[in-house]
């Protein structure tokens, strides 16, 4: 290998490659008659010159910094390759060195070898038989001393090597067999150090300075072994018999000692480092520990009392079979203490008798221990070690984030002690040593995963509650922004005026399959977005509903982790034979954990919207006050939750099934008739507690709305209304019908006359109906409940007949600067308020319009302007008044259809919808409707029963005051009516067949 160039050589220039040609030329032609080696030397100059043309080149090509750039890195990848090669030297040398080192001592050795065999062979043939003469007594106690001295050297390597294998037992007599030969040659004697022995050989001096130092490390490695859980029965029994020879104690000492070093690795086991999947091990680590601890301890302590037969299945006693085989009397063989290879030594038979035949004895024998007393310790070490186990449990528990977590540990821990090596013999062992059965998981384990899982679900349920809160009030901080603002987004203005939600379309209103699947085989969770804007749900109350659903969905599917899924729990044994314990026996509490804090979430939310309701009552004003769209938005929303939350329904009833529906509510007693009621399940009580305390909710929070409607509406009617001036009287008028009427004289003779009478009412009544109505209509009438409906005309009328009263005690004062009320103006009033009592009255459903009666209020108003009217004339105007306001009333029917509330408003809707085939895709709304149902395609029977039904309407109807029958096909909205009641015979043909409007509709 060439030389690296000096440091002198790196800092000369480049030579030039020009002159290197040039001095290479003649050397080339000096060269030429060498001979043979000559032609080597030509290929080298030619070579050179074809690197010399390369140069050339490179130079031509490249400019001066670009061949220094070139140099550079070419010196780089010199060094770099040098210094490879020198580490490449360097490790090979190493080795090299090791090798050559190896041989030398396998030479060196196999030269010993050689010469101790050549030595046996001379000394063979020296003494070609055996001695026949005796030592001397004297040689004979030098020679045994001499051995007992070699022995005591070679004691501690043996010692060692016992101690480092894993054999503590023979290391414990190799130490006992030591201190045996101290005391031989009186080495521990106060006065050892004058001894003889020990002036020729000082290096016993160490020998007996180390002894109490071997000593510990038995007792050391003996006791970090009864920790270890992997050790086997019999590894443990010679460890147990290691410490007992060197500590000279009894079998109730060396239980003690088991089951502190057990103790000592709960400890440690449980003090070790977590993280993540780690404490699962930690915990089936722990069981593991248990479990292997009382079978050891039924295999070491445990004996089978006298007159009861061994079983081979259950081996027992290990501790005192192996105390008889180390201590017994009459042992296998000589030298039962030491090595195999010292017995081969040639000193070894120099040995005296008392050494090679040494026994480790105890000072005390080694009685068995009574099983009271082994049931009473090992039930103590339990309790004991309770403490310890379920504080460390905690807390490894509290790192566990989720139930599925927890399922997986308690899975973990069930396979392990269900597994063939966990479960052998396990109730017999319990049986013998505790007289009762175990079960470290019930014991133990069981609680403390129930209070982390109550933990969880609390803390889950907790951050959903105070999400919901912070959404709830984002959401009604954007609803409270007044209408006129450019900054409204187009969910907040929908939210403002649920018509325009309504009556808007959008790509998502009908599916994407709703061509060729039907409602019947859609799931339960699929909703289109027509089936939204018939209940009149917002996308600001759909936002909520689904993120809340997402959570709870989210909170459900963790809980239903740690439950038993349908497939994992078989039929016919409710436990697997080979189970040690019931994974699902607590899945009755869990569910019952999720059903209240669930329940606890929802009471939670609904006390922050009682605290919004309740701080907006106070701020209401009119009908256009922002804050009322906040109070809508919470009616609405508690409306939705139990529909558009059906995990809310799964959490509460309980329900495992991922897909299926909950089950269906029974219908209440009134429904069942005379018989029982059906009972309820505590599950379904609760959930309809929780649906009826959200509509309660939402019934307040319509109640507010009406209110304010009410009270902003009425009031400037009432302002209207008592404006005593002739200008606001001619303001608020109507035209009036001019009707001839045919009069007999006293003669006998008809007279024919011309009367003046209303048929429109004022302005300010057609206004207050119509802004009644714009209100309705732009919260979603026909989805309000019937109760705030009823309540809102109610308390309407009640506002208006309040007004009436404030009027009638005006005219009664009779001032002198009142306007006087005239017939004609009292004629307008009276067919105003028997028009308003005729719209605002609420009719419940087991109401008949024949037995509606009118409030006592009403009657004196209305008999106070009646007594303002010339008798005569009341009795001439009334027929044809009350003429007027029917078909006034008929008139109105539609434009007021939200308040008219007919006799076919509140009737029930479920046949109907019974009727519907599985492709209509809109649910009828149950309340309040402004239009007749267009009915689809029937079958007969059908078609009969509507029949019955609407000739018994028609019967039950002839005594309420309605038009006369030649007037019915006149009357307003009769097309539907006919529609609905699908009589093809009545006295107003239909103007459509049913048949082809079912095929307009297919």
């Amino acid at each position: 290998m060439a030389a690296p160039p000096r440091g002198d050589a790196r800092k000369c220039p480049p030579f030039p490659v020009a002159k290197m040609a040039a001095a290479a030329a003649p050397a080339a032609r000096a060269g030429a008659g060498v001979g043979v080696g000559a032609g080597v030397g030509v290929g080298a100059v030619a070579a050179m010159a074809a690197r010399g043309a390369e140069a050339e080149a490179l130079f031509e090509a490249h400019t001066t910094a670009e061949l220094r750039a070139a140099e550079r890195r070419l010196r780089a990848g010199i060094e770099q390759k040098r210094e490879e090669l020198r580490q490449m030297v360097g490790e090979r040398y190493r080795d090299l060195i090791e090798a050559a080192d190896t041989i030398a001592e396998m030479r060196r050795s196999a030269e010993r070898l050689l010469g101790a065999v050549r030595g046996l062979q001379r000394g063979g043939t020296a003494r070609p038989g055996p001695a026949s003469t005796a030592r001397p007594p004297a040689h004979q106690s030098f020679y045994g001393a001499a051995a007992q001295l070699k022995l005591l050297l070679e004691v501690p390597e043996q010692l060692w090597g016992a101690v480092e294998g894993g054999r503590y037992l023979p290391a414990a007599r190799l130490h006992l067999l030591g201190a045996h030969l101290r005391r031989q040659l009186q080495l521990d004697t106060p006065r050892a150090r004058s001894s003889p022995i020990l002036a020729r050989f000082p290096i016993l001096l160490r020998q007996v300075a180390a002894a109490s130092h071997l000593r510990s490390t038995i007792l050391q490695e003996s006791k970090a072994l009864l920790r270890c859980p992997t050790g086997s029965d019999q590894a443990v029994a010679e460890a147990l018999c290691a410490i007992m020879l060197l500590e000279d104690s009894s079998p109730r000492q060396a239980l003690a000692d088991f089951l502190l070093a057990r103790k000592l690795a709960i400890q440690q086991l449980l003090n070790q480092p977590h993280h993540g999947a780690g404490i699962k091990a930690q915990v089936c680590s722990l069981m593991e520990l248990l479990t292997t601890t009382l079978y050891q301890a039924h295999a070491v302590f445990y004996t089978v009392p006298e007159g009861m037969a061994p079983d081979p299945a259950l081996p027992c006693g290990l501790l005192f079979s192996t105390l008889e085989s180390t201590t017994g009397q009459n042992p296998a063989g000589r030298g039962g203490v030491l090595e195999e290879d010292l017995k081969l030594s040639s000193w070894f038979k120099y040995l005296p008798e008392s050494v090679v035949e040494f026994q480790p004895t105890l000072r005390t024998l080694a009685h068995p221990i009574s099983q009271e007393y082994l049931r009473e310790t090992l039930q103590q070490w339990i309790t004991m070690c309770s403490d310890d186990i379920r504080t460390g449990v905690r807390t490894l528990l509290v790192y566990v984030k989720s139930m599925k977590g927890l399922a997986g540990i308690r899975d973990a821990v069930w396979e392990l002690l269900s597994s063939e090596s966990g479960s052998h013999n396990w109730e017999a062992v319990c049986r013998r040593l505790l007289d009762r059965p175990v079960s470290f998981w019930e014991e133990l384990l069981q609680q403390l995963f129930l209070d982390r899982l109550q933990t969880l679900t609390k803390e889950g349920f907790d951050s959903i509650s105070s999400s919901s809160k912070q959404l709830l009030a984002l959401a009604l901080q954007e609803l409270e922004v007044k209408a006129g603002s450019c900054a409204l987004s187009k969910q907040i203005q929908l939210e403002h005026n649920v018509a325009l939600f309504l009556w808007s379309e959008s790509p998502g209103d009908l599916p994407g399959d709703a061509a060729w699947v039907s409602v019947g085989q859609r799931g339960p969770f699929a909703r289109s977005g027509l089936a939204m804007k018939a209940q009149a749900l917002t996308p600001c109350v759909q936002s909520f509903c689904s993120t809340l659903d997402s959570k709870l969905k989210a909170r459900l599917e963790d809980v239903l982790s740690y439950l038993p899924t349908d497939d994992s729990v078989p039929k016919e044994p409710a436990v697997p034979p080979r189970s040690a314990f019931d994974r699902f026996a607590d899945a009755g509490t869990v569910q019952g954990l999720l059903r209240d804090h669930c329940v606890a979430c929802v009471q939670h939310l609904l006390g922050c919207v009682r605290e919004q309701l309740q701080s907006a009552q106070s701020q209401l004003g009119s009908p256009g006050d922002a804050r009322l769209n906040a109070v809508l938005f919470m009616a609405r929303l508690c409306q939705a939750l139990p529909e558009l939350c059906p995990h809310l329904q799964r959490c509460v009833l309980g329900q495992a099934g991922g897909a299926e529906l909950a089950p269906k509510e029974p219908r209440s007693a009134k429904k069942l008739g005379k018989g029982k009621a059906q009972e309820v399940s505590p599950e379904l009580a609760k959930w309809q507690g929780v649906k009826a305390e959200l509509l309660q909710q939402s019934l307040l929070a319509y109640q507010l709305w009406s209110s304010a409607v009410t009270k902003g509406l009425v009031q400037g009617f009432t302002h209207t209304l008592l404006l005593d001036t002739a200008g606001s009287v001619l303001a608020t008028a109507t035209n009036w019908d001019e009707i001839e009427i045919q009069e007999e004289t006293e003669s006998g003779s008809s007279v024919t006359s011309k009367i003046r009478l209303p048929v429109q009412p004022s302005w300010h009544v057609q206004c207050l109906l119509f802004s009644l109505c714009q209100e309705v209509n732009r919260v979603g009438g026909h989805t309000l409940p019937k109760v705030t409906l009823q309540e809102l005309l109610r308390s309407c009328l009640a506002e208006v007949l309040a007004a009436y009263e404030k009027l009638v005690e005006q005219k009664q004062e009779k001032r002198p600067d009142s306007f006087p009320l005239t017939q004609s103006r009292a004629l307008q009033l009276l067919y105003d308020l028997r028009y308003l009592s005729i719209i605002l009255t609420a009719k419940s459903e087991d109401t008949k319009p024949s037995r509606i009666k009118q409030d006592s209020g009403i009657e004196k108003v209305i008999d106070f302007l009646e007594g303002h009217i010339d008798p005569f004339d009341l009795d001439v105007f009334t027929p044809h008044l009350n003429g007027n306001l029917n078909r006034l009333v008929q008139r109105t029917s539609v434009l007021f259809g939200l308040l008219t509330g007919t006799e076919n408003q509140y009737t029930s809707r479920g046949s109907t919808l019974s009727s519907q085939e599985l492709h209509n895709i809109l649910p009828l709304a149950s309340s309040q409707i402004r239009f007749g149902l267009l009915p689809l395609s029937m079958s007969s029977s059908r078609k009969s029963k509507s029949t019955a039904r609407s000739t018994e309407r028609v019967q039950g109807q002839a005594a309420a005051p309605v038009l006369p029958r030649e007037d019915e096909a006149a009357r307003p909205g009769s097309l539907f009516r006919q529609l609905l009641t699908e009589d093809e015979d009545t006295v107003a043909p239909s103007l459509f067949k049913l048949g082809w409007l079912s095929g307009m509709t297919k």
